[in-house]
């Protein structure tokens, strides 16, 4: 069954004479009479419904599972966020904003275990995954981890961002866990792709002006938003962002073309490991970054033949010395196609080549 998510396309499906429908989070409100009209099954998802609509669908089997009203979120997404929608009223705080009521809501919800909540959290993150993976069909996506707590105007922040403008110059969608540090520095590189090295620098500039999210969320917001706006690019989406509300206190970063925001961290990280088709790269991280580490490793580990994915390191003295994870990858790696298909390297520049060459 074809999804709708629109009235235009609603109205189209009509006059096409479509089969079952299943239409998704569109205001349906104006169409009763053709909405009662209707003979056969169909499915409705969050939709605003008038009373005789939804009976008339009900009378004929139809699945009508309305819109839960007083959330400070839709749980029948038909799209991911964007960082506009997010972030709409930075300009007064970002206490404001939905993001940071979301977050709030999230908290309240999960200290009371009410059973609505958790229900409409798991139709949220569901949604998200539907349409994550509407964008992703047929692109290959490269992954970019690493901490959070890498701060803007650094040597390591340029080189993230580097590493994310040569993955999308190079056509692949550039995917990252969303938030700020190494994440957003990926982000940031991609959406920069079509400009130069002197707007590059800009950018970099600009947003080092509020070096961390630590300091005030709302700056550090709106000098991302600053340099969206200076260096405007079109609407292909060179990268994603996949954050979760799990971790609120780390906002998402602006730079992802599209952001698939979710609740479940659980559902978040294994999604954003298993869609990075042309491979990962981990840079420097802690926990976060390891834990990420090691759960591609398992996966990679009891891949059928052909299914491993590459997994490039990024710093050898760091995955070494300082946390030493690489030999223990490595000792699960060998003799499998999973060994074959990871590599240690110093620079982002040898870790974009590698992915390149697939």
């Amino acid at each position: 069954m074809r999804e709708i998510e629109s009235l235009s396309e609603f109205d189209a499906a009509l006059a096409a004479g479509n089969g079952s429908l299943v239409v998704q989070g569109v205001d349906l409100r104006a169409r009763t009479a053709q909405l009662v009209a209707l003979s056969g099954r169909h499915v409705l998802l969050g939709c605003t419904l008038e009373p005789a609509a939804i009976v008339a669908l009900l009378s004929h089997g139809s699945i009508v599972l309305p819109a839960i009203e007083g959330l400070p979120f839709l749980p029948f997404r038909p799209a991911l966020y964007r960082a506009d929608e997010l972030y709409d009223g930075l300009d007064r705080a970002y206490a404001e904003t939905p993001d940071r009521r979301a977050y709030e809501w999230y908290l309240a919800a999960a200290k009371s275990g009410e059973l609505l909540g958790g229900m409409a959290m798991a139709i949220h993150d569901q949604s998200i995954t539907d349409a994550l993976d509407e964008l992703l069909v047929g692109k290959r996506v490269a992954a970019v981890m690493g901490g959070h707590k890498l701060k803007r105007g650094t040597d390591g922040f340029r080189e993230a961002a580097l590493l994310g403008r040569t993955l999308a110059r190079e056509g692949f969608v550039v995917a990252t866990g969303g938030g700020p540090g190494a994440m957003e520095a990926a982000n940031l590189g991609a959406h920069m792709a079509s400009f130069d090295d002197a707007s590059l620098d800009r950018a970099l500039a600009t947003v080092a002006e509020v070096p961390s999210f630590q300091d005030d969320i709302g700056a550090w917001a709106a000098a991302g938003m600053r340099v969206r706006r200076a260096f405007a690019a079109d609407d292909s989406v060179a990268s994603v962002g996949i954050p979760t509300w799990f971790y609120g206190h780390e906002p998402p970063n602006v730079f992802g073309g599209r952001i698939a925001k979710y609740f479940s961290n659980a559902i978040r990280e294994d999604g954003l490991l298993q869609r990075a088709n042309a491979g990962i790269v981990f840079l420097r991280g802690a926990a976060g970054t390891v834990q990420e580490l090691f759960q591609d490793a398992t996966q990679n580990y009891y891949a059928p033949e052909g299914g491993a994915a590459l997994a490039v390191l990024v710093d050898k003295k760091y995955w070494t010395e300082t946390l030493p994870a690489w030999p223990l990858i490595e000792a699960l790696g060998k003799g499998r196609e999973m060994g074959r298909k990871l590599f240690l390297v110093d620079t982002v520049a040898e870790a974009a080549a590698i992915i390149a060459r697939g």
